[in-house]
């Protein structure tokens, strides 16, 4: 029972300590009047104010269309293109050596004895298009409790913390945050989904050949079907963890612990995804970028407006 309740505590802390940035921080605030009924200004310690709008009940939905129009085409703008060409190369790099730096991370994990298996209790089940899926995981291990933090669960309950405590609070910036977790999970999820289609690289755990054999286009049929053939690249679970710190530390940049935490988590997913043989190391680089990028452009776009206090 104490072991159950300890993974519990590890798998949901994530959940509520970004959660908690939304109320830390409050008192560093102070409002003034706003501009209209629906903006505030809000003014950090440090002497930077910013405005923010309360988002509509819908815009994690209707912004999608145009954010993914609008994110596609800034990614390949001619002062971009450098980044594009970072992590096409070091993708390239880590590709040529997949395979070594999966048996070596596979040994390092068996030699601690950190276990490959996903061992979990289901918290909470529900039935989707005729479906069991599970909303919440007992995790019986270490890999599994990494694993766990990038699903979506995970993301779905730090966009509830945000919109609970904007709502008790009437704080646009944390609505606004919850807004663009909604926003960054469905997006990514849906975008991330048609590389894996494009690309069809195989998984560790189902490779014919060392590194693993790429199908691109595969009959939809065979991808539902077939996940483990075809849907290694690029890691969505890293990219939708890593959007939900980026959001999270553009909209609270004083809470300094955010990106600290964040990125040692995601290094401990990118871990365990390797060690459970679902993803590639080349599989990382695509997936931050996305995440990371993503992030940016829906805080910097989405009625978030930083000011110079005078």
């Amino acid at each position: 029972m104490i072991k159950k309740f300890i993974a519990l505590l590890f798998i949901m802390s994530p959940v509520i300590v970004f959660a908690n940035a939304s109320i830390d921080s409050l008192p560093a605030l102070a409002d003034s009047a706003a501009p209209s009924a629906k903006q505030k200004i809000y003014y950090e310690k440090n002497g930077d104010s910013f405005t923010c709008n309360k988002p509509k009940t819908f815009d994690f939905l209707t912004h999608i269309p145009g954010d993914a129009v609008g994110y596609t085409k800034q990614s390949f703008q001619k002062q971009n293109l450098y980044k594009l060409g970072i992590i096409a190369a070091s993708t390239a790099v880590l590709i040529i050596f997949d395979q070594q730096i999966t048996d070596g991370v596979q040994s390092f994990a068996r030699y601690n004895g950190i276990s490959a298996t996903e061992d979990f209790t289901p918290i909470v089940t529900v039935k989707l298009f005729g479906k069991k899926t599970n909303l919440g995981k007992m995790p019986h291990n270490v890999n599994t409790a990494f694993y766990n933090l990038g699903q979506g669960s995970s993301v779905v309950l730090m966009a509830a913390g945000f919109l609970i405590a904007g709502k008790i609070k009437h704080d646009n910036r944390a609505l606004q945050t919850a807004s663009q977790l909604g926003e960054s999970f469905l997006a990514l999820g849906l975008g991330t989904q048609l590389m894996k289609y494009g690309t069809g690289r195989e998984n560790p755990s189902a490779a014919s050949i060392p590194g693993g054999r790429w199908r691109p286009f595969p009959s939809m049929k065979d991808f539902q079907n077939n996940k483990t053939k075809y849907d290694a690249f690029p890691s969505g679970h890293l990219a939708t963890f890593v959007s939900a710190v980026t959001i999270i530390s553009q909209n609270y940049p004083t809470v300094k612990w955010v990106k600290p935490l964040g990125y040692t988590i995601s290094a401990l997913l990118s871990f365990a995804m390797m060690n459970n043989g679902v993803h590639w190391a080349s599989d990382f680089p695509m997936g931050f970028a996305l995440g990371y990028g993503f992030g940016k452009f829906i805080t910097k776009k989405n009625h978030i407006r930083l000011t110079s206090a005078m």
